[in-house]
């Protein structure tokens, strides 16, 4: 039985995460288990599992989150010290690092260097510290599975493959809501249209990162990061189909593709269970209803953000940091209606004049 830590257990990767846990409940403990917010959820996910130590993002809902879970006994701690804590559990042997955004990176490096297991949701970990990341991940001899579709459809087409052997890694993008837009249409997008993914259920901040292929950009980064490939090996196709989640093109021109019906269990359960897989109760893919599978390059005068990363990575240092935590802020306040989707940015050397609402 695989013991489990779930850091960002309320957020959609984290409930799936859990999903597949209850699903084999013979194969996987949660002893540790890592939120923000929402108690209520949380107080729901301790009934159930019965972890032996909790995180809330507020020392002031220690007290309430007790209240809801009754008799129920379970260490209840907060901040990031209660978040390494529960990433550092000693019995811990994977931590699900899912956490969204910059908070993630801390309690995962902590988990890295307490000898644990990494499956690996939060891209801002590579995004702002790719060579500290994976450095430790080597230092400390553990295992790094990737949670992102794209990127568990790489490592999956890289298994007993060759480095030297690869030409380009290939990030499939289903274009989120806006890819068949206009610029007049995008500046006038509201957030329940930015929200509205045609293909995947995510959370609020990831679903907007997809709108303005911020998203994308981001995973350019992890994957060079994760694979040890240079930004010129890196590619992007719009695939709105999103049945084929990436692909990886060797020397002798073969393209190795990994597809699957667009659910987060399936890259989950593979990091869980890896090298093993897991039967699932999803439906398979029926490629025979699928009409058509359709490639195009991305447009990067209509959604730049995807530039920008390119930018950030090539210039290295800290600007995929800045990057990062200017998209952050600029996500945060779209999320509460404080700016549009139109917009400008301004990051650090770039001063690139954005349409849309781009970081």
């Amino acid at each position: 039985m695989k013991i489990l830590s779930i850091l960002g257990s309320t957020g959609s990767i984290g409930v799936s995460t859990l999903e597949v846990a209850a699903e084999f409940p013979e194969r996987y403990c949660v002893v540790a288990l890592c939120a923000g917010k929402n108690i209520t959820l949380l107080a729901q996910q301790i009934r159930i599992f019965k972890p032996k130590l909790v995180s809330v993002e507020r020392a002031t809902d220690i007290e309430p989150l007790r209240a809801l879970v009754g008799g129920i006994e379970v260490d209840i701690r907060s901040g990031v010290d209660g978040a390494v804590a529960c990433a550092c559990c000693s019995d811990v042997e994977m931590v699900v690092s899912a956490i969204v955004g910059a908070a993630g990176l801390v309690p995962t490096l902590a988990a890295i260097n307490a000898g644990k297991d990494i499956a690996l949701a939060n891209k801002e970990s590579l995004v702002m510290a790719g060579a500290l990341v994976t450095q430790a991940v080597k230092r400390n001899g553990v295992n790094m599975l990737p949670v992102d579709s794209e990127h568990s459809a790489i490592y999956q087409a890289l298994s007993g493959q060759r480095k030297r052997d690869v030409r380009k890694l290939i990030l499939t993008a289903s274009g989120g809501p806006f890819r068949n837009s206009s610029y007049d249409q995008l500046k006038d997008a509201t957030l329940e249209q930015a929200l509205a993914h045609p293909n995947w259920d995510m959370g609020k901040k990831i679903s907007i990162d997809s709108a303005t292929m911020m998203n994308k950009g981001l995973e350019v980064i992890e994957a060079r990061w994760l694979f040890d490939v240079g930004a010129e090996q890196i590619d992007v196709h719009i695939h709105p189909q999103s049945v084929v989640h990436s692909m990886v093109e060797f020397v002798d021109g073969v393209v190795l593709a990994q597809l699957g019906v667009p659910d987060m269990k399936t890259p989950i359960a593979y990091a869980l269970a890896w090298p093993e897989r897991l039967p699932l109760k999803l439906s398979p893919l029926d490629l025979c209803a699928s009409a058509e599978l359709s490639f195009n390059q991305p447009d990067l005068e209509m959604f730049p953000c995807l530039k920008l990363a390119y930018q950030s990575l090539a210039e290295g240092g800290s600007a995929p940091v800045v990057l990062n935590a200017a998209n952050e802020v600029a996500v945060a306040s779209f999320l509460k209606r404080q700016v549009g989707f139109d917009g400008y940015s301004c990051i650090g050397h770039f001063d690139v004049r954005c349409p849309g609402f781009y970081t």
